[in-house]
C-alpha cells in the first residue's frame, strides 16, 4: 500500500540527481576568463592575453558551414569595426571539428576569411579545448568580456537572425555600450540562435 506513495518521490529523487549531474558546464557572468592560445587563419597564434590593452573583448564562437553564422557573419564584422576603435575588437574561434564539418577545416577557415575579408582574428580551436571552458554551444555565440576579462554578457547577437534591419534588441551593441558607459549590460545574459558545436567523436 505504501508503494504508490514512495514511487513518485523515487522519481523526483532521480530527476534531481540527473539534473544536477548534466548541469551545462562553462562561464557565468561574473566569472573571470581564462588566457588561452590558438591558431590565427594568419598562420600565428593569438592569445587573449594579447589584448592586454583593450578595454574588452568581444569573443565571438562561429564557424564557416552554419548557416546562422553565415547570416550573422556581416553584423559580426560590422562589430569589429564599430567598436575595435574604441576598445572592444571581435575575436571569433570556430570550434567546430572538420572531423564532422569537412567546411570549417582550418584550410577552409582561411579561405573564408580571404574572400569576406575578415578584418578580425579567426582562431581555430582545433583540440576543442576553448569552447567548453567558456560553455559556448552554438554558432554564433557570444562572450563579451572587461578590461579585467570578466564576462559580462553571454549569448545572441541580436533578436533577428534572418535581417538584421529588422533586430528590436541588438544586445550585443547594447552591452558594449552600456560597459563603455561605466554600467552593466542589461540583459546580461540572452539565448545563443545557431547550430549546435560539433564535437569530434571520442576515440576508441
Amino acid at each position: 500500500m505504501k508503494t504508490p506513495l514512495l514511487l513518485p518521490v523515487l522519481v523526483a529523487a532521480f530527476l534531481l540527481l540527473t539534473m544536477s549531474s548534466t548541469t551545462p558546464t562553462g562561464y557565468s557572468v561574473g566569472d573571470i576568463a581564462e588566457n588561452f592560445s590558438l591558431k590565427n587563419v594568419s598562420g600565428d597564434t593569438v592569445s587573449l592575453s594579447d589584448y592586454k590593452d583593450a578595454k574588452g573583448v568581444i569573443v565571438v564562437f562561429t564557424c564557416n558551414h552554419c548557416p546562422f553564422a553565415q547570416l550573422y557573419e556581416q553584423r559580426i564584422i560590422d562589430l569589429h569595426r564599430t567598436f575595435e576603435p574604441l576598445g572592444y575588437p571581435v575575436v571569433a574561434i570556430n570550434p567546430n571539428s572538420p572531423l564532422i564539418i569537412p567546411d570549417d577545416s582550418y584550410e577552409k577557415m582561411q579561405e573564408r576569411a580571404r574572400l569576406k575579408r575578415y578584418p578580425f582574428a579567426y582562431l581555430f580551436d582545433e583540440k576543442q579545448t576553448v569552447f567548453p571552458t567558456f560553455g559556448a554551444n552554438r554558432t554564433p555565440h557570444v562572450f563579451i568580456l572587461d578590461e579585467n576579462r570578466v564576462v559580462q554578457y553571454i549569448g545572441a547577437i541580436d533578436n533577428n537572425p534572418e535581417a538584421p534591419c529588422a533586430s528590436t534588441q541588438r544586445f550585443v551593441e547594447n552591452a558594449v555600450h552600456a560597459l563603455l558607459r561605466g554600467e552593466k549590460p542589461d540583459p546580461r545574459e540572452t539565448k545563443s540562435v545557431g547550430c549546435t558545436i560539433k564535437k569530434a567523436p571520442k576515440p576508441k
